[in-house]
């Protein structure tokens, strides 16, 4: 078969037949150039070692150091000419390198190699993302502790099964989504605590026999000791995946958020109107507010479970040490970087935005008979009645006052009797949506007052 053959059979794209499918299938350099800063960053670490430990000169740690930052410079301001024929992001910058300083470049990869110089950089890229990712929660939580602070004693509907179930706080809603980012705060915080260990040293896989400083590199970088094995620091990409997962897990809990925004800002319920700045209107129906921005965080939750599980299926099959395969790990990472950092931020900005329409929250709390298990519980405590008898009395009374167009408040005493004698007039008291979030005083409850002490406790956890 002829290279004009193949071209064909392969299509358009390649113009020098096999050698252009091999160039294109193994260079990286369209992606991974995204890790230049810490590429750098990381060369200029194992530079400075070399001339600590006496392995380079003086005089070529210098001129590596100067030549670095200037190739810095020109990727930074969008002169520098990356190429697919380099490869990836190191074999670019060293190429640079050469051509601003001669031989002393040659010099700079002693003591390493490209397999623990790509697990150096990439970890570095995931920690700066993580740091990242922190900050955003940490903002995002602050946003919904607002939130929850002013409406901490505003009543609405609490819910299961999407069917109205007793009444709640608004602060109270509010404050479920602070501990549930604050879990995922607390995976950013651990993860990037786990995986802060350097492979930079571990060289190809075996480690080198050149005197080089292993801890001295991991301190320069921020790391907190180098990694103890040189075999598993070349081939572990677990960093990686617990950042996707971590992602994951917040991508769900941003989507389950997003989903009650477009519920609640609809014209069937009214509960919360979100600014301009994060809808859209109809092309034809002009008194439409889309709730896009919140749409497209629930969306966005795909693409990041996506990248999970394929690199989970990258690494599965893997044997100890570098596989090429590992070169499918940056571009799952990045794409769910870029839509978790974004989701992130347009949940922040539509949560510190968004209006809570207090009446409209205060109507339906007050429907489809939110006070039932308070009725329960007053039969209960002050009537002595088992709870399956008050659960059956109280069901009673609910089918009674929905045959009649009514709420239970709405029933008569005499109405209350028909299902048990004993109740008195006292039951009122406990029947209004104010009494009955007022009453759940227990740890972690709706009550205003258990509200306002979570957002007291939650503020003192954000100012450590």
């Amino acid at each position: 078969m002829t290279d004009k053959t193949a071209n064909t059979m392969w299509g358009g794209r390649f113009a020098a037949g096999p050698d252009a499918i091999m160039e294109a299938i193994n260079a990286s350099i369209g992606f991974d150039q995204r890790m230049a800063s810490q590429d750098i960053a990381g060369s200029r670490a194992h530079a400075a070692m070399l001339g600590a430990t006496g392995i380079l000169s003086d005089k070529d740690v210098k001129s590596i150091r100067e030549g670095l930052l200037t190739v810095l410079s020109e990727i930074e301001g969008g002169t520098f000419a990356f190429s697919t024929a380099l490869e990836d992001i190191h074999m670019n910058v060293e190429a640079r390198l050469k051509e601003l300083i001669g031989e002393p470049a040659g010099r700079l990869h002693t003591g390493r190699s490209r397999n623990d110089q790509v697990a150096t950089d990439f970890k570095l890229w995931v920690r700066d993302q993580l740091d990242a990712a922190d900050g955003a929660l940490v903002s995002l939580i602050a946003a919904l502790l607002d939130q929850a602070e002013a409406g901490a004693d505003w009543v609405m509907p609490g819910f299961t099964h999407l069917q109205t179930a007793q009444p709640v706080t608004w602060g109270h809603h509010m404050m479920a989504y602070v501990e549930m980012f604050g879990r995922d705060l607390s995976r950013v915080r651990d993860a990037r605590a786990r995986m802060n260990e350097s492979p930079l040293g571990a060289a190809a896989l075996a480690g080198t026999s050149f005197p080089i400083d292993r801890q001295m590199t991991a301190e320069a970088l921020g790391f907190d000791r180098p990694a103890a094995n040189s075999l598993d620091a070349v081939s572990d990409r677990d960093f990686a995946l617990e950042f996707l997962n971590v992602a994951s897990i917040c991508a769900m809990h941003l989507s389950r958020f997003a989903e009650e925004l477009v519920i609640w800002s609809s014209a069937q319920f009214r509960f919360v109107t979100l600014s301009d700045r994060f809808s859209t209107g109809s092309s034809i129906m002009p008194q439409k507010k889309n709730p896009d921005a919140a749409e497209l965080i629930r969306a966005k939750v795909g693409r990041i479970f996506g990248a999970n599980t394929a690199l989970m299926m990258v690494m599965k099959g893997l044997p100890l040490a570098y596989s090429k395969d590992m070169q499918e790990d940056k571009e799952q990472v990045f794409d769910a970087a870029d839509n978790w950092m974004l989701a992130l931020a347009a949940m922040d900005g539509m949560v510190r935005d968004m209006t809570a329409n207090r009446d409209s929250l205060a109507a339906a709390a007050g429907s489809g008979f939110s006070t039932a298990t308070d009725l329960a519980d007053w039969l209960v405590r002050v009537l002595g009645l088992p709870f399956r008898d008050a659960h059956h009395i109280t069901g009673a009374l609910v089918a009674l006052a929905e045959s009649e167009g009514k709420d239970l408040p709405d029933l008569t005493l005499e109405q209350m009797k028909t299902a048990y004698d004993g109740i008195t007039a006292e039951v009122f008291d406990v029947l209004g949506v104010e009494n009955s979030v007022n009453s759940r005083t227990s740890y972690g409850g709706t009550a205003p007052v258990q509200v306002r002490a979570q957002v007291a406790r939650w503020k003192e956890v954000l100012s450590r």
